[in-house]
């Protein structure tokens, strides 16, 4: 795969592999790139059960390849942002009340593309905080930051 990718298509990447990673941290993936009014929720991931003692993550992924001049995607994620995303979630718990006394919060991905030097990414990396893209590219989850934000009045 040599072919350039869209931002949607190198986004839909980076998503894949922030959803494995977080999987093999013990979180499990309820819904991606779920869709309202307001926002998209790029991923929302579960750990435990669906009452007071779960916790729900609603995750925003940024991919960024290199030379961005927003931090990896950290200076999007704009209070306005925060907001939509904020109204995203509650109608996400609306329409999945199993989850409305869960612990929430919002975390943030960062995920780079780099360019491969001398045909491989580096091997010291965590197999699943990366994943290759053709011969010349490579994903690699660069921050993860849990509660990126605060969740207003919980």
């Amino acid at each position: 795969m040599t072919a350039e990718l869209s931002k949607t298509e190198l986004g839909t990447l980076g998503e894949t592999l922030v959803a494995n990673w977080l999987q093999t941290q013990g979180w499990r993936l309820c819904d991606r790139q779920w869709h309202c009014r307001w926002s998209e929720l790029d991923l929302v991931v579960a750990k435990g059960p669906a009452n007071r003692d779960g916790q729900i993550a609603f995750v925003e992924v940024k991919t960024r390849s290199q030379g961005n001049w927003d931090a990896y995607g950290l200076m999007a994620i704009t209070r306005s942002k925060q907001a939509k995303l904020w109204k995203a979630a509650q109608l996400y718990l609306l329409k999945h009340p199993q989850w409305a006394e869960a612990t929430c919060r919002f975390d943030v991905a960062l995920v780079a593309c780099r360019r491969q030097v001398g045909g491989a990414p580096p091997t010291s990396l965590n197999s699943a905080c990366q994943m290759t893209l053709d011969d010349r590219r490579y994903l690699v989850l660069q921050d993860y930051i849990d509660n990126a934000f605060d969740v207003p009045g919980r």
